[in-house]
This record gives structure tokens, sequence and C-alpha cells, in this order.
């Protein structure tokens, strides 16, 4: 049975303030919740029906409850089956590796873009991004939803991008409407990647710091590119070059 009193607190680890103070966040989902007991990541508390049947750990604080229990905590329009309560992990300190990708994001708001992103890294093996204070929070619902898992593997950084950018003695190259085509690129060598805000762009501060702007160069119509999708099309040409990957 599931209290009134649990289920609101469940319910406001939607908002950043409260999972701040609490450092837990919520993540939905058969998938993501496999995942997770599988990771090194510490699951404070599992809700589920009784129709998820994983054979699980004694050690894992397991509330077996209604469908209807489940959907009123859930923030999914339709509930999964399993919601667990997840400590965050705690990032060892920042490390600029040569030879590694990176990205940095400047003020990326949308959690499905940030969820998306994170996943793009993940796919081509990045494992740290950096954000500025003004993005979306990693550990957003709706992020962790969008990461697909993700989450677990890729650090992401808060902290003033500017600063980051101008201690970093790797290539820095700025996804910019002016830069140079990406297909024309011959040779890269790994280094940050800067993804700025879905309608600004990146702030002008941050472009004499940008050693390599590039662009993804436009056939059809459309106005712009979804700022996940551009991350994706970029590394895709970037990552693929040179002989340093």
């Amino acid at each position: 049975m599931l209290s009134k009193n649990e289920a609101k607190y469940i319910q406001s680890l939607s908002h950043k303030k409260q999972r701040q103070e609490s450092g837990l966040f919520i993540a939905e989902g058969v998938k993501l919740v496999d995942e997770l007991i599988n990771s090194s990541l510490l699951i404070r508390k599992i809700y589920a029906t009784d129709q998820w049947n994983r054979t699980i750990s004694e050690n894992y604080d397991l509330v077996r409850v209604s469908e209807d229990e489940l959907q009123k905590i859930s923030l999914l329009q339709k509930a999964n089956q399993v919601l667990a309560i997840v400590e965050e992990p705690r990032p060892e300190p920042l490390q600029v590796v040569e030879n590694k990708w990176m990205i940095a994001l400047d003020c990326i708001q949308d959690p499905g873009n940030m969820g998306t992103i994170i996943r793009i890294a993940d796919w081509f093996g990045i494992d740290t991004i950096v954000a500025s204070e003004d993005s979306v929070d990693a550990f957003n619902p709706k992020v962790v939803q969008s990461t697909m898992g993700s989450i677990i593997r890729v650090k992401v950084y808060y902290m003033p991008v500017e600063g980051f950018l101008q201690s970093v003695k790797v290539p820095v190259y700025g996804a910019l409407l002016k830069g140079q085509p990406v297909y024309g690129i011959q040779d890269t060598r790994p280094g940050v990647l800067v993804i700025g805000n879905e309608s600004k762009g990146i702030h002008e501060q941050l472009l004499p710091l940008i050693d390599c702007p590039v662009n993804i160069p436009r056939i059809g119509e459309a106005e712009s590119l979804n700022a996940a999708v551009a991350t994706g099309i970029l590394l895709s040409h970037l990552t693929g070059k040179g002989t340093a990957h």
C-alpha cells in the first residue's frame, strides 16, 4: 500500500530543487530500471506492479503497487510496470583527456534535446559532457527517459562553459551557421564539440574560443536543425576523420 505522503514525496522529485536537496532522481520503465539494476548506481527503492516479474536481490527495497498506484506516482502519460528512486552519481573531478572527444552544451534547455544528446554521446563512445549552468538538469525525469539508459554511462558536469573552453588544450569545434561545411573536413583531432542554444545558438562570448567552426550544409528548405540531430550529424563526420579515434 502506497501512502499519500510517500506518493507526494515521489512526485516532488520532478522538481530540480527537491532533487538537488535529496540527491535522488526518478527512473521509469522496464528497460531503464533493468539497466540500472545492472549498473553501479544505487537504487533506493523500486515500486512495481505484479507485471514486473524480475528476480532481484533481497538488498533492493521493492514495494508492490497496483497499476492505479503506479500511475499516480508516474510522470509518464502511461506508467510502465516499474519506477525506481535512484541516487544521483557523484562524478569524479573533470579531466580533459587528449585523443578523447567531449561535448560542451551552451544553454540547452529542452529536456528531450538534452536526453537525446546524452544518448548520442553514448553511441559515439563519449562519456563526458560539460553543460552551462543554465542548461536543463540531466536528472530531470524527461531527460532521464530520453537517454534510454545512457545517463548511467555519460557524466554531465555543470560549469561556466567559457571558463572550461579557456582551460582546455585540445581543439574546440563549434556548430555555427558560418562554419566550414563538415563534409569537407579531411582530418580532425579529438577535442570538444560545442553545441549552442536551440534558438540562439552559441553565445557571442564563446566564439573567440572556437578553433574550428563547422556547419551542416542545407540542401532543402528547413529553417534549422534540432540541436540533438545536429549533434549526431556533426559527430558522425568529425569522429570518423583522421587516425586518432
